[in-house]
């Protein structure tokens, strides 16, 4: 995973990209380097909005370009302030279905000044595939994105 986070923040800290390029980029890598990441996005806080609209991502097209705080994987975790984890999506009830291929998520808030800004989402269409290196390599990454955002 380290060879990942390398390039990760070699994207970071590349003088020559806006901040929407780099996090472009950041879904790419991710969407190519590991075969069970089936869609990368950022999605982000909407002004004063307790709802988050969708940024740049890699995958199938979604309907999901604003959700509400609370509705879905995402909007719970714009709330909990928590890493959000969920081996089968099909188990959740507050679930918003981005693509019936799609059978697990993983949620990462990105915190910047005590306040949740955004958060990166990952679905896969793998049942449970999300280590703890993956959670760990994704929670150190939005650390490293709100310091660019």
């Amino acid at each position: 995973m380290s060879e990942i986070k390398k390039r990760l923040s070699s994207i970071i800290e590349s003088p020559n990209h806006d901040t929407t390029d780099k996090l472009q980029k950041i879904c790419h890598l991710l969407d190519q380097e590991i075969p069970y990441f089936n869609w990368t996005g950022f999605y982000f806080k909407n002004g004063d909005k307790e709802e988050l609209i969708l940024g740049p991502y890699v995958g199938a097209a979604t309907d999901h370009t604003v959700i509400p705080f609370g509705k879905g994987i995402c909007g719970q975790v714009a709330v909990s302030n928590q890493t959000f984890v969920v081996p089968d999506v099909h188990e959740q009830d507050n679930y918003l279905s981005c693509s019936i291929d799609t059978k697990a998520e993983i949620v990462v808030p990105i915190i910047k000044n005590g306040e949740n800004i955004g958060q990166i989402d990952i679905d896969s269409h793998t049942l449970n595939p999300f280590t703890q290196e993956d959670r760990e390599m994704l929670e150190w990454l939005c650390g490293e994105v709100a310091g660019i955002l």
